[in-house]
């Protein structure tokens, strides 16, 4: 069935494509698998593994519980559906893609990017697509890693930031990424009552519409178009969008960060969000047997502060609320 799959992708794909019979490979040898090709059988170690559960508690954007809202894991989903959407399109491996997709945000921290800062500041450095690298490669299964292909590493690790993937469906992940949380935002941002559809800029709504589906679609359908048009003209191999949905993008990029990523709500949130990781950050720092006696995957192989690092990177939001309160709140008991 293996074999099957790679000659379907020598024949049907593109000729741009990253065949999975060409990969790298992956740290350390194995036997190939009979049925699954070597990208197929990383979206499955992906989905299995423990970080990829924790993210349903992470949060995306909105701390404020509510099953309505995105969170991580959802976010996530929604990135591969939609890269695989335009994959398919494009002719491109889409078993690659949806590793990629499922894999790149395995690294972010409790309370999302707020949890991301912090550990920034305090820890020195801390990236989430660093991180997500770290996981695949070092902590998951009890420090042996998912020993996954280079070119999946390679797509999650340079999924955001300056890096540049080396397939086309890392670079596809890449902007499917952002396209995706711009248009999953704005609804979840008119379900918390922080936007009102008419505070849209027209700008921005006579490109995009008005509806969420109508915004993913007319960025899925750009996306294809011209990246069809401009390879056909010669161009080098890349995902290109049009230059007034790029231009769109980026102004609804602002327009997010201005009134909703910026904005009252999620400062007051992030503000408590940020007390809580500080707090457990440099509680574990002078009391390093808490965190040994809760986590205890690595303590003993790499320095203490990567390890509560580490440890608080992996914490749901609601792990590290309650590790909070565990902490910090008296807890009486009655005889």
């Amino acid at each position: 069935m293996r074999e099957y799959t790679e000659d379907f992708e020598e024949t049907y794909l593109s000729s741009f494509a990253q065949l999975s019979k060409n990969t790298r490979g992956r740290n350390l040898k194995e036997e190939e698998c009979d049925v699954r090709s070597p990208y197929q059988r990383d979206r499955d170690r992906i989905i299995h593994c423990e970080s990829f559960r924790k993210l349903k508690g992470k949060t995306q954007v909105f701390i404020v519980q509510n099953d309505n809202f995105r969170t991580r894991l959802t976010h996530t989903l929604e990135v591969s559906q939609i890269a695989r959407t335009i994959a398919r399109a494009l002719k491109l491996n889409e078993d690659l893609v949806e590793a990629i997709a499922l894999g790149h945000d395995l690294g972010h921290t409790c309370f999302g990017h707020s949890g991301e800062e912090v550990l920034n500041r305090i820890a020195g450095s801390f990236k989430h697509n660093e991180q997500s690298l770290r996981i695949v490669e070092k902590l998951e299964r009890d420090g042996k890693g998912l020993n996954l292909t280079f070119e999946v590493r390679d797509g999650i690790l340079h999924h955001t930031g300056e890096g540049i993937p080396v397939t086309m469906e890392g670079k596809l992940v890449k902007l499917v990424d952002r396209i995706t949380y711009l248009c999953h935002d704005i609804q979840d941002s008119i379900g918390a009552g922080i936007l009102k559809k008419e505070d849209i800029p027209h700008s921005i709504v006579n490109v995009l519409g008005h509806a969420h589906s109508g915004r993913v679609n007319t960025f899925v359908k750009d996306i294809i178009e011209e990246t069809t048009r401009q390879i056909s003209a010669g161009s080098p191999p890349n995902i290109y969008q049009t230059e007034t949905l790029e231009k769109t993008m980026l102004q609804l990029r602002s327009f997010m960060f201005e009134t909703v990523y910026n904005g009252e709500l999620c400062l007051r949130e992030k503000e408590k969000a940020t007390y809580i990781v500080e707090f457990l950050f440099h509680y574990f720092m002078e009391k390093p047997e808490k965190v040994v006696a809760i986590y205890d995957k690595t303590i003993t192989q790499e320095d203490l502060r990567q390890n509560i690092v580490d440890y608080i990177a992996s914490c749901t939001d609601y792990d590290a609320i309650k590790l909070f309160q565990t902490m910090v709140i008296p807890s009486p008991k009655y005889f």
